[in-house]
């Protein structure tokens, strides 16, 4: 019987940064995103594609913000889920279909990514759960998610970066609006 690989997770710091880097590689995990797609408006975001959204995820985390969370596969960076204040995300602002369910304030998950060797072992829902454990050390009482729920048949992985709502109901989470037929807004309370 094959091993069960040891997984561990970790907030991205500045210690940690090169682990980032070499888990993103030279595409930035997608398209030179380095996970700035929902952070920046999309002209700004567009003008600083590749390097210029690796600097800019760089300086939050020289900042000390933790933007997200890495997942280890026997200590390799294998994963990354994004964490952080709905404020951050300057697309929910923009969103019609994402709009705030209520004048609660939420922390948003916006992106996962798995490193393509990684990809189908189960790292995501643990991924997330330390992702929700990141948040509520940092004060969080109310997390959301906005996965994407394909209505036909599967969608590449390319188009599910936000994940699928089976992740977020198996990490606790309960779907508490949808605007649109494959975008839920999922929550989880937190103590």
């Amino acid at each position: 019987m094959p091993r069960k690989p040891r997984l561990s997770f970790h907030p991205v710091t500045p210690a940690r940064w090169n682990h980032a880097v070499a888990l993103f590689g030279p595409r930035g995990a997608c398209a030179g995103c380095w996970c700035m797609a929902w952070r920046l408006p999309y002209a700004q975001y567009q003008a600083h594609k590749g390097a210029g959204n690796r600097r800019l995820l760089r300086s939050r985390v020289k900042s000390g913000s933790s933007p997200g969370v890495l997942a280890y596969v026997d200590g390799k960076p294998a994963g990354w889920c994004s964490i952080a204040p709905r404020g951050e995300f300057s697309f929910l602002s923009r969103s019609r279909v994402l709009s705030p369910v209520d004048a609660e304030p939420v922390w948003s998950v916006s992106c996962f990514f798995i490193g393509r060797q990684y990809r189908r072992q189960g790292i995501t829902v643990p991924l997330l759960r330390a992702a929700v454990e990141l948040a509520r050390k940092q004060g969080a009482h109310i997390i959301e998610g906005y996965p994407v729920d394909p209505q036909h048949g599967k969608l590449p992985g390319a188009f599910m970066w936000t994940g699928v709502p089976k992740t977020f109901l198996r990490a606790g989470f309960k779907e508490v609006a949808r605007r649109s037929k494959t975008r839920p807004v999922m929550r989880k309370r937190i103590a």
